[in-house]
């Protein structure tokens, strides 16, 4: 039966802790977390934790978390892009249908100043007849 190498479990634990702990602090102060870097961490952490869980019933939890982490890291930054990506559309959507939205304004009001240097008493539910 093989000897556990408990020292080295520990390690890779120590350093994924010491790495997780450098992004959070690297975050703080900056700019809120786009998706993309929100998926990260949280598939990280996510991803950590299950491969801890998985790494442990194999008898290597160490690498469980790194496997893990990264796996969970690499799907959380897939589906957070994904997430900015549809938001962006959105804004841009959002944003076009507001400059159609002026634009009809500009227009209806346009047409009120032309009926009114025509004199014209048109009516609004009568379709237009031009003979």
């Amino acid at each position: 039966m093989k000897k556990k190498k408990a020292g080295f479990d520990f390690l890779v634990i120590y350093l994924v802790l010491i790495l997780c702990s450098a992004f959070l602090i690297s975050g703080c102060g900056s700019q809120p977390l786009s998706g993309r870097e929100a998926g990260v961490l949280g598939g990280a952490a996510l991803g950590s934790g299950l491969g801890a869980i998985v790494g442990h019933k194999v008898g290597s939890t160490g690498a469980g978390i790194a496997i893990g982490g990264g796996a969970g890291a690499l799907a959380g930054g897939l589906i957070g892009n994904e997430s900015d990506k549809t938001s962006a559309r959105q804004s841009e959507q959002d944003e076009r249908l507001r400059r159609q939205e002026e634009e009809l304004q500009r227009q209806r009001r346009e047409l009120e100043e032309l009926r009114r240097q025509r004199g014209d008493d048109f009516r609004r539910n009568e379709p237009y007849r031009p003979y």
